[in-house]
C-alpha cells in the first residue's frame, strides 16, 4: 500500500519519502498472503472495499502488464458444498453484480467437475475477473516506479515520534528526522499505533491481529486443483474461508486459517494442526489426508473487528468492517489508513488514487 501510494504521489510532488521500519519492503502482510487479484464479489455495496477492489482489479492488471509483474487472469470458483448454501451463494452473486463485478455465472455440479475434476460441490460461482499475482514482485514494481519518479525510499526507518507543528508534522525515525507538509499513515498492522503517536482520536480504531496459516499440497497431489477454488465465506466476516490457490509457480496452497493473536509479529507459535487443514480441505476435496499436506507460510490481517465477547475497543457491526481512509479530524494535514486488510493488495492502486486526492486537498 505504501509503495503504491508513493508511486501515485511522486507523479505530482517532489520530496516524497516512504519510511519502512523493516530492512526490506514487503516483509509483512504485503507478501504474506494468497497473492489473489480479487474481483469485488464479497463486500457490501457502497463500501470502500467494494469500490476500491473493483477499480483496483482493473488497475492491477494494467500495472502488471505494463511493468512486467508476473500475474495470470485465472478466474475462480466459489463453491457451495451443499444445497443448504445455495441461497447464500445466490445472494453473493447479487452482491457482486451490485458492486459492478462482470460476467458472474452460477454453474452446477457437472460444470464444476468439468473445470475442477477433483472438487465436490453442489453449485459454484464462476468469477472470471479473479487472478493471481506475485505479491512480492508487485511491491517491488510499485517501489521501483516510485523511486524512478524521484521518491525517496528509506528502510530500517521505524517511526519513533510524531509532533504536529503549526503547518508541519515532525517525524522522528530511527535514522533521522523529517518535517513534512503532509503525512500519510499507511502502517498496516501498526496504523493504530502510529495514529496514537500523534495523539489522534483515530487511534480508537484499534487493530486486532488475526493470523492465517497456510499449508501446501504435496507434489503427488499437485494436479488435484487446477486454479482458484474458494468455499463460501465465513458468515462472521472473519475470512473468505480456507481456499485452494494454484500459484504462478504451480504449487497449491491451502489456507489461510483465521485466528486472533496477541502479538502483531507472531507468525509461528501454535500453528493450526495439519489434521485440521485436511479436515477443512475434505469438504471440497474428498480424499485429502494430513499426509498430503506440508506447512507453508503464515500472514497476519489488520482486523478492526474485535474477538467475540470483547467489550473494549471500537465495536463494529457483525460482518466485514470497511477500510478507513480519511483526513484526520484532529490533525488535518494527516491522511489515515486504518484496517487495510484484504482486499488491500488488489485495491492498492485504487486506494493510492484516493489518497492522492486527499493529499491534493491538503497541499492545495
Amino acid at each position: 500500500m505504501g509503495c503504491a501510494i508513493a508511486r501515485a504521489l511522486s507523479t505530482k510532488w517532489d520530496d516524497v519519502f516512504l519510511l519502512e521500519a523493516l530492512p526490506k519492503l514487503g516483509m509483512g502482510a504485503s507478501s504474506r498472503n494468497s497473492g489473489v487479484i480479487h474481483s469485488g464479489l464479497y463486500y457490501p455495496p457502497g463500501s470502500l472495499k467494494a469500490r476500491h477492489c473493483v477499480h483496483g482489479n482493473r488497475l492491477t492488471y494494467e500495472f502488471c502488464a505494463s511493468h512486467g509483474v508476473p500475474h495470470r487472469n485465472t478466474g475462480k470458483l466459489v463453491v457451495a458444498s451443499s444445497a443448504a448454501e445455495a441461497e447464500a451463494l445466490l445472494a453473493l452473486v447479487e452482491t457482486g453484480r451490485a458492486n459492478g463485478v462482470e460476467n458472474l455465472r452460477v454453474i452446477d455440479r457437472a460444470a464444476i467437475r468439468a473445470r475442477e475434476p477433483h472438487i465436490e460441490g453442489h453449485q459454484a460461482i464462476e468469477v472470471p475477473s479473479t487472478g493471481i499475482v506475485s505479491s512480492d514482485d508487485l511491491v517491488k514494481a510499485y517501489a521501483r516506479v516510485a523511486a524512478g519518479q524521484g521518491a525517496n525510499i528509506v528502510t530500517n526507518a521505524k517511526v519513533e515520534r510524531l509532533e504536529a507543528l503549526h503547518d508541519r508534522i515532525r517525524v522522528t525515525t530511527s535514522v533521522g528526522e523529517i518535517e513534512a507538509k503532509c503525512l500519510v499513515n499507511s502502517a498496516g498492522l501498526f496504523a493504530d499505533e502510529v495514529a496514537s503517536l500523534l495523539g489522534s482520536k483515530m487511534a480508537e480504531h484499534k487493530i486486532y491481529p488475526v493470523r492465517g496459516d497456510y499449508c501446501e499440497l504435496t507434489r503427488a497431489k499437485g494436479d488435484w486443483v487446477r486454479g482458484l477454488v474458494y468455499p463460501m465465506p465465513h458468515s462472521d466476516g472473519m475470512s473468505l474461508g480456507t481456499h485452494f490457490t494454484k500459484t504462478l509457480w504451480g504449487n497449491i496452497l491451502l489456507g489461510p486459517t483465521a485466528r486472533y493473536v496477541d502479538d502483531k509479529n507472531d507468525y509461528e507459535s501454535n500453528r493450526e494442526p495439519i489434521e485440521e487443514f485436511a479436515r477443512c480441505a475434505r469438504i471440497l476435496l474428498p480424499g485429502i489426508e494430513a499426509a498430503d499436506l506440508t506447512p507453508a507460510h503464515s500472514g497476519i490481517r489488520a482486523k478492526l473487528t474485535p474477538p467475540p465477547g470483547t467489550t473494549t475497543g471500537r465495536l463494529h457491526p457483525k460482518g466485514m468492517s470497511d477500510f478507513i481512509i480519511q483526513r484526520d479530524p484532529d490533525v488535518p494535514n494527516v491522511v489515515q489508513l486504518i484496517g487495510i486488510e484484504s482486499p488491500g493488495l488488489t485495491s492498492a492502486a485504487s486506494i493510492a488514487e484516493h489518497v492522492s486526492d486527499l493529499v491534493s486537498e491538503i497541499l492545495a
